[in-house]
């Protein structure tokens, strides 16, 4: 459904991305693990055409997606969750899901989706007249994945969703997650730093240092590698 062929990009005279080779399938969960400063941000940014590449290509069903507008890319069926939410703090949750159907024009389907939203996370449900910054932290991540989602995405992009939630909450959160894909057959590109719980979820992962995949696998067998188990897992 995605790749990435040889990707290089550069936050000015900094090179963030190199070389950056990795595919996605429809219907899998794909999660991208490694440190802070990893790059793996600027990987999602560069699907989504937020920051520019200065080599290699991004395909999107078998076409060129890099040097599309966002907007554009958004249209074709790839949508976002970006670290730190970026809600609309003044707008209440129900208006913040509007934003996520933004370019969508079928009123019907929109609304059955909102409360497919709301069967998903039902503390929306209770709060969708809550300004959204009002929100707690969990709750925040529970609107910022649902907004991506009214778009209704081929593909979702996830930003780290569990930053600085407690466990209970992550643990809905990675649920949904799985639900999402499973029942709605969504494909998911997930970005963590929590990879115990994300290589859990995941049909495959890819390990990512200094801008580079420096490791590729099945979930499971990551979880089972000595190497991440040092480096990710404090095992």
């Amino acid at each position: 459904m995605l790749e990435m062929k040889n990707v290089d990009a550069y936050y000015g005279n900094i090179q963030a991305l190199h070389d950056v080779t990795l595919t996605i399938g429809q219907g899998e969960i794909i999660t991208l693990i490694g440190a802070n400063g990893a790059g793996k941000s600027t990987t999602l940014m560069a699907i989504c055409g937020v920051v520019p590449i200065q080599g290699g290509e991004i395909l999107f069903e078998g076409k060129p997606i890099n040097g599309m507008r966002p907007d554009e890319i958004v249209s074709l069926g790839v949508s976002q969750a970006p670290e730190g939410r970026l809600i609309f703090p003044d707008l209440t949750v129900t208006e913040n899901l509007d934003m996520g159907a933004f370019q969508r024009t079928d009123k019907a389907e929109i609304k059955r989706d909102m409360e497919h939203i709301f069967e998903l996370f039902p503390i929306l449900a209770e709060r969708r007249r809550q300004p959204g910054g009002t929100l707690s932290g969990g709750e925040q991540q529970m609107l910022a994945t649902s907004r991506a989602l009214m778009a209704r995405p081929r593909i979702l992009l996830l930003d780290e969703p569990s930053m600085g939630l407690a466990p209970m909450v992550i643990k809905q959160i990675f649920e949904v997650i799985s639900r999402i894909n499973q029942e709605d057959r969504t494909t998911i590109f997930l970005v963590e730093q929590n990879a115990n719980i994300a290589l859990q979820v995941a049909h495959r992962g890819y390990v990512m240092e200094n801008g580079r995949i420096t490791m590729t696998n099945t979930g499971a067998n990551l979880l089972e590698d000595e190497a991440v188990k040092t480096a990710y897992l404090g095992i």
